[in-house]
């Protein structure tokens, strides 16, 4: 018996080694968990690129390209992207025009001239714009936007790129105006302090001091912004129409890349037909689309990234 108790005890692990396999644990679980957003990254461009490549057998990307007509489901059919990516870059420059200003303007009071108690309630209540399901942004562009600017714009047809982008520049605005905020509120003290102490007033601290002191983390909010906009569906879905035509008028009614996918995914097309990779082709397109833009922010957060 003496002899067993003391193979047990020879057996049992040391509180030390117990410690260092749940850190273990943790750390393989931490990594599983991080690497999954990696994997799905992965598999979803996989995906694209096996089914675009399909599709571009058979379709010249020099047309895919170039071509100004976008009808692949027409006896005519006509696989030219630009049509497309012209709505999708109208509405997103709409979009900006309303949330960049806005935001920065909001994140610039909520950071400088707000008081605590202010910014409790209001930031709340404008992070809340982000949680409204986006098809009811949509009607809302569409049975009050669009009314209301028809008022002042006679001409201004049903579907048009106009109610859909101002609606997007509100669904991204609290996006814009936190991060903003977040990236104001980070700029040391200090600088504050020594704007004021140079006969500067709160305006000329913020705008001068501050803003250019944030501008790397503000530009972040920019790009995300931007890629947030791009990707946007049910607004341009239910408000810009569906009708895919070259413009860079935002009173004209056009289709998106991510409005032709639903409106593609929502037929009986045949799986692995011409027309069914038309889905992927676009989808990979809103992919590059969206990379070159993380890329410039990428690259402008650095250049301008102010280290304390």
């Amino acid at each position: 018996m003496q002899q067993q108790s003391q193979e047990l005890k020879q057996v049992s692990l040391s509180p030390r080694t117990i410690r260092d396999i749940r850190e273990r644990i943790i750390e393989v679980l931490l990594f599983l968990a991080a690497f999954s957003s990696v994997a799905t990254t992965i598999s979803i461009v996989v995906l694209l690129l096996y089914e675009s490549v399909e599709f571009f057998s058979q379709v010249s990307i020099v047309k895919f390209l170039t071509d100004t007509q976008w009808s692949p489901l027409f006896s005519d059919a006509h696989y030219g992207i630009l049509p497309l990516v012209s709505g999708t870059l109208v509405t997103t420059t709409v979009a900006l025009l309303v949330a960049v200003p806005l935001g920065t303007i909001t994140a610039i009071y909520l950071s400088e001239f707000a008081s605590v108690k202010l910014r409790e309630v209001v930031k709340p209540f404008l992070e809340l714009l982000a949680g409204i399901p986006t098809v009811v942004y949509g009607y809302f562009a569409l049975l009050f936007v669009t009314p209301l600017l028809q008022i002042f714009l006679p001409d201004l047809p049903g579907f048009n790129m106009l109610s859909a982008g101002l609606v997007m520049g509100i669904m991204i605005l609290p996006l814009v105006s936190s991060i903003s905020e977040d990236a104001m509120r980070a700029v040391p003290l200090y600088l504050r302090e020594g704007s004021y102490a140079m006969g500067a007033t709160r305006l000329q601290t913020a705008w001068r001091v501050v803003y250019p002191s944030a501008i790397s983390g503000i530009f972040a909010a920019y790009i995300l912004g931007i890629s947030r906009a791009v990707g946007e569906t049910m607004i341009v879905a239910v408000a810009a129409g569906l009708q895919p035509n070259l413009t860079w008028n935002p009173m004209d009614q056009a289709a998106t890349i991510t409005a032709y996918i639903v409106q593609v995914s929502l037929g009986d097309l045949p799986y692995g037909s011409l027309e069914y990779q038309t889905i992927f082709a676009a989808g990979l397109t809103l992919v590059l689309m969206t990379l070159v833009f993380n890329i410039i922010g990428y690259f402008l957060s650095r250049r301008y990234r102010e280290i304390y």
